[in-house]
This record gives C-alpha cells, sequence and structure tokens, in this order.
C-alpha cells in the first residue's frame, strides 16, 4: 500500500465528514457573502485557525466561482491548492536520509501523544535507509518507558542507551552521545519523560539535557522534535508555544490522525509557526509513519483523486 492509500485510509472518517460539511453549506447556492461567510466559519470550527479560513474566504470570493459550475469541485481544489502552497515548504525530506555526522535529535511533547513509539518507528526508517542508529531511554521516571523503547531496540535492531529507572535523564543523554560519537553513529534518538507544558520544573529538566548534549558537541541537540495529538485540537497550539520558549523546535510530527481525529489542526500550525513538518503517525503499526507530503496530505485531507 502507498503512501496515499494510507493517507486516504487513515484520514477518510474525519475528511468524509470535513467535505459532507462543505456540501451542506455550498449545495445549490450561490457563493455570496453569508455562504463565505459560512465558510468561513465552518473552517473555524475544523481547526484550521482563524488565519488560514480568513484567507481561504478571501482567495474564494476573489475566484468569484460561476454558480453553473460544480461549486464544490471548485472549493475543493481552492482548498488543495491552498494547502500545497501552505504546506510544501515545509515538508523535511531530508531528515530522513543517510547522515555521514551524528545526529543528536531530541524528541519531546506532552504526557500520552505517543513519542516512544514515534522513535520506534522513526529509527526503522533511519535504519532503512542505512543509518547506524542508537536510542537513548530518558524517560527514567517510568520503568515501562525504559522497557518500551527497549522493545523498540529490539524489535528493530537498534542499539540503545539506557540507566535505572530514576536515573538523571541528562546524564543518560550525556552517556548515549558520548558513545554514539567513539562508534561512528550517525543517529542518537533521546526519548524524554512526558510533560505538560506549564510545570517548570519539568521543563527545566528538560533543557538540562539539551544544554547536558551541548557538553560533548556544541550544535547538539541537532534537532528538537515536538510530537502532537491531533485529537487535542486547538491545545497543540499552547504546546508549540511553550516548548518552542525552553528550546527552539525545529520540526513536528503529529499522531492519530487516523481515526476521527482533526486534521485541520495542521493547517493551524503551519500558518501560525511554518516549522517543519517531518512526519505524520496513522496508526500503531510500524509502517504508520509516513514521512510528510503536502500534496498527499491535501488530498487525502479533502477526499479528492
Amino acid at each position: 500500500m502507498g503512501i496515499f492509500d494510507k493517507f486516504k485510509i487513515g484520514f477518510k472518517k474525519n475528511a468524509s465528514t470535513f467535505t459532507s460539511g462543505l456540501k451542506d453549506i455550498i449545495v445549490n447556492k450561490e457563493i455570496d457573502d453569508k455562504a463565505l461567510d459560512q465558510i468561513e466559519e465552518y473552517l473555524i470550527q475544523s481547526d484550521v485557525g482563524i488565519l488560514a479560513a480568513s484567507e481561504i474566504k478571501e482567495i474564494i470570493a476573489r475566484e468569484k466561482i460561476d454558480p453553473k459550475k460544480d461549486t464544490i469541485s471548485e472549493i475543493n481544489i481552492i482548498l488543495k491548492d491552498y494547502m500545497v502552497s501552505l504546506m510544501r515548504p515545509l515538508e523535511s525530506r531530508n531528515f530522513f536520509n543517510k547522515k555521514d555526522k551524528l545526529n543528536a535529535i531530541l524528541i519531546s511533547g506532552v504526557n500520552g501523544v505517543g513519542k516512544t513509539t514515534t522513535i520506534g518507528k522513526i529509527g526503522k526508517i533511519l535504519k532503512s535507509n542505512g543509518n547506524k542508529v542508537m536510542f537513548s531511554a530518558c524517560d527514567t521516571f517510568r520503568a515501562a518507558a525504559i522497557e518500551q523503547l527497549e522493545s523498540w531496540a529490539n524489535k528493530i535492531d537498534v542499539n540503545i542507551t539506557k540507566s535505572a529507572q530514576g536515573s538523571d535523564p541528562a546524564s543518560v543523554a550525556y552517556k548515549a552521545i558520548e558513545l554514539a560519537l567513539k562508534n561512528n553513529f550517525s543517529h542518537v534518538l533521546i526519548d524524554t519523560a512526558g510533560r505538560l507544558q506549564n510545570k517548570k520544573n519539568l521543563m527545566e529538566e528538560y533543557k538540562k539535557i539539551a544544554n547536558v548534549t551541548k557538553k560533548i558537541d556544541p550544535d547538539a541537540p541537532h534537532d528538537v522534535i515536538l510530537v502532537l495529538d491531533a485529537t487535542s485540537g486547538q491545545n497543540v497550539i499552547n504546546q508549540v508555544e511553550e516548548f518552542n520558549k525552553i528550546i527552539p523546535i525545529t520540526g513536528l510530527i503529529m499522531t492519530k490522525l487516523d481515526g476521527t481525529a482533526k486534521g485541520g489542526i495542521l493547517l493551524a500550525l503551519a500558518k501560525k509557526y511554518k516549522l517543519p513538518i517531518i512526519a505524520l503517525g496513522l496508526g500503531e503499526k510500524e509502517d504508520d509513519l509516513q514521512i510528510f507530503s503536502a500534496e498527499k496530505f491535501a488530498e487525502a485531507f479533502i477526499q479528492i483523486n
């Protein structure tokens, strides 16, 4: 099954609801000011954000769609073109390429977004591209987190650096990068404890992990990836805001886009922050992390082609 098929299946329930909602507004109607306002309001309710909804409304008004044409098809084309133009510059396919120098990648996010599982899936893609990968189990608060990451390491056959539950997370990260440099690894993926963005002590510890890595390599961490849960809706905006204050985010991965999740929030994030979108998680299987493609995302979300 190709990437487009996975996207389309993953978004099917959400997308069919989205497009049917638009049809209810547009069917047998001329696109007048009232319809434009309804479209804008519907887009905002679908989590695409006020900025993106306003711009889409302006584009539809400017296009002056002929009511004799298939109006919903015309609007779908406008939506797709808008999404692709906004999100294509945020594609980051080079992230998974083979690297010659060590890349220390800090994976962050609040509780329950699927960080550890996402690390396993990232590791699989990186390894398939010829990279030498190590996991660093820095979520030392939960024994289950260390065991889960170790399970993924065994499953995809990569190395893991770990310590006992309760160990200093920063010391585990330091040890992992030190070992990786000595043994010519190309990637260290650093798992971190799930933390609420408003808990100052936990965020300070998160910052400490990043600072410790710089003692070995001043450029580390080379990437800071924030994992977000699509089912959280507008709350992810606040998460990006707060995490970005602590350590600048270099990329986003959104999980749980299967089922009833609202994919529209990705547009709001793209418009507001313009951060690279690394990949999307569509399920729990090993291959359910999809490298982000703006065009495939747009087609699947709107359910066209």
